[in-house]
């Protein structure tokens, strides 16, 4: 009895240390998204379409994607598999879990698609307004859903009443809506930025013939 005591605080220690590093790998992860969105929203009111600023932007997402993924993902199995020890098949069933695994497996996804293709295509025009319409289009989707991922993955983490008192289509209800929003605000304030980058080029042109035709 003592034993099976010991045994069972021994696996809670361990159980509270492995959450504890997932929580970490998740904070570091939103705080580093969070960052790098609003230093990307602050460049296109400025107007500021420099690389330089692009590629740290870039360098700082990679770095989300790459160590916290693999973090979340270690901390994650193993939070899973030792509820799964205590609880058995019956774990699995809970809706928040599905949805979080659901949204882990989308953004796994989504890092491969921002290194394959995202990251290489801004790091050669060097600024997204120097982007395609179609590559821009799937860099701001791509950026939507991976900062729309990252919350709502921490909000089913801390939200421990949802837990088996919502369906699976109940939790993830406001999931895609939040996407498609935050997807619509970054194509209007990159048309926005895009139209103004435009005019500024046409006024120097402009500037630039009338100082030669001066000279």
């Amino acid at each position: 009895m003592e034993l099976s005591i010991i045994s069972s605080s021994t696996v809670e220690y361990f159980r509270l240390g492995v959450v504890y590093f997932h929580l970490i790998a998740c904070c570091v992860a939103i705080g580093l998204v969070l960052t790098s969105d609003v230093a990307m929203v602050k460049q296109l009111l400025k107007g500021d379409v420099s690389g330089h600023h692009d590629d740290a932007h870039m360098e700082s997402l990679q770095k989300t994607v790459v160590i916290a993924l693999v973090a979340l993902w270690i901390t994650g199995i193993g939070i899973i598999g030792i509820d799964y020890a205590g609880k058995g098949m019956e774990y699995f069933q809970n809706p928040k879990l599905q949805a979080k695994i659901g949204i882990v497996v989308l953004l796994t996804f989504n890092g491969f698609l921002l290194h394959s293709a995202v990251l290489p295509a801004l790091k050669k025009a060097g600024s997204l307004l120097e982007l395609s319409f179609s590559l821009r289009m799937l860099a701001l989707f791509s950026g939507a859903l991976s900062g729309v991922s990252w919350f709502y993955a921490a909000m089913l983490g801390v939200g421990r009443p949802l837990a088996w008192k919502y369906s699976l289509i109940e939790l993830l209800a406001a999931y895609p809506v939040l996407i498609v929003g935050g997807f619509a605000m970054m194509v209007m304030l990159t048309a926005w930025a895009k139209s103004r980058d435009t005019d500024g080029r046409m006024e120097q042109g402009t500037w630039t013939q009338q100082n030669a035709a001066l000279a």
